[in-house]
């Protein structure tokens, strides 16, 4: 009643901007002037839409261009940018947003490994945009062609869709909160790569929609980002991204997402799994541990790929055989002997029950029972 509590941080962030009807991209940016917008960056954008603003910026008035366009306020005897101008037709939008970028980051020998590459795009949002996803098709996707000797079609496959890593990277960019100093991270390992950004999901998104993969967002964090993207056809909003990243996948033959929130909503992974024959293969050429044995929404497109569903893989078997051992043993204690995460654990438990090889008695401390 009358005591006083202190909110977190979290919440007090959540509050301002509850509080604050201006989004954070259509804010004034103070801080700039009308020279950090670039009449170039400007240019190019208005001729690839094919806007009619192109022909007439030739001999307008630069401010009287950027008010057309809306990304500066509209006083004249004080005009600054908007947050949305500088982040798209700014040369180094980084000095108004720290770590407004996006880091690849490779682990060609999974977390445990002493290789690491990392490669950080900044610049213009759409530019940065577009030179991560070209650099992950061209260094990234791979692609496989397998041939039969009775008929002429062969099969074709990708480790990863194109069209699902475009469209979750895009949707990151986003719904990025450029307010928080964290970049957007494509962490690629040898099975799996996660896309994460800050901060996470709008609160009407539930963790419960996610799993299920029934997303309705009913409040968008970046809306004059959303239509410079959508003019660009980089994006489509009105909540059509996670079917698209569905439909990709299972064209490829590609198991299921993952798209996961802290309940904090202080980030947003979406975890896109390799395509089983490409991990079959890295497993054979580098004795890599499967670190993710989630494939039993794989479509039979790929000759053999029953067969590999039907056998358990390395991390299944040492599962099973901890469980054997222990039935009352802990995700924690079997993330630790196995050096692996436990959402791994968890992945790989639910794929043994959904085999009827395992079932879980209890909750809380319950026990494993292993079916013969």
């Amino acid at each position: 009643m009358a005591s006083t509590i202190a909110p977190s941080e979290e919440e007090k962030r959540d509050l301002y901007n509850l509080a604050n009807n201006v989004p954070f991209d259509d804010r004034i940016n103070h801080e700039a002037d009308l020279t950090d917008l670039n009449l170039t960056l400007i240019q190019a954008y208005l001729k690839e839409i094919g806007s009619s603003l192109y022909e007439e910026s030739k001999h307008m008035e630069f401010v009287d261009l950027c008010r057309n366009m809306n990304i500066v306020n509209s006083l004249p005897e004080y005009t600054k940018p908007k947050n949305v101008g500088l982040m798209f037709f700014s040369l180094e939008p980084q000095r108004f947003f720290p770590y407004a970028q996006i880091d690849v980051v490779q682990f060609p020998d999974d977390l445990g490994g002493d290789k690491i590459i990392e490669k950080t795009f900044k610049g213009p949002l759409h530019q940065q945009l577009r030179d991560a996803l070209l650099y992950i098709r061209n260094n990234i996707i791979t692609e496989q062609v397998i041939k039969h000797p009775d008929r002429a079609e062969a099969d074709r496959f990708f480790n990863y869709p194109y069209a699902a890593v475009e469209e979750s990277l895009c949707n990151a960019a986003y719904h990025k909160g450029y307010d928080v100093r964290e970049p957007i991270e494509v962490r690629v390992l040898p099975d799996r790569i996660e896309i994460v950004s800050h901060p996470g999901a709008d609160r009407s998104i539930t963790e419960e929609g996610l799993r299920t993969y029934r997303v309705f967002n009913r409040r968008y964090r970046n809306r004059r980002i959303g239509e410079f993207l959508k003019e660009m056809h980089l994006t489509e909003g009105r909540n059509t991204g996670f079917r698209k990243i569905l439909n990709a996948l299972e064209r490829n033959g590609s198991p299921k997402p993952i798209f996961e929130t802290d309940p904090e909503r202080l980030s947003f992974c979406t975890t896109l799994l390799i395509h089983p024959h490409f991990l079959q293969q890295n497993e054979n050429r580098n004795g890599i541990v499967n670190d993710n044995a989630n494939v039993s929404n794989v479509p039979n497109r790929v000759p053999n790929v029953s067969n590999q569903e039907k056998a358990l893989s390395e991390t299944e078997e040492r599962i099973l055989a901890l469980i054997t051992e222990n039935p009352t043993i802990t995700s924690q204690c079997i993330a630790e002997q196995c050096n692996i995460s436990r959402k791994t654990v968890t992945r790989v438990c639910k794929l043994l029950k959904e085999k009827g090889i395992i079932v879980r008695e209890g909750k809380t401390r319950g026990r494993w029972i292993v079916k013969k």
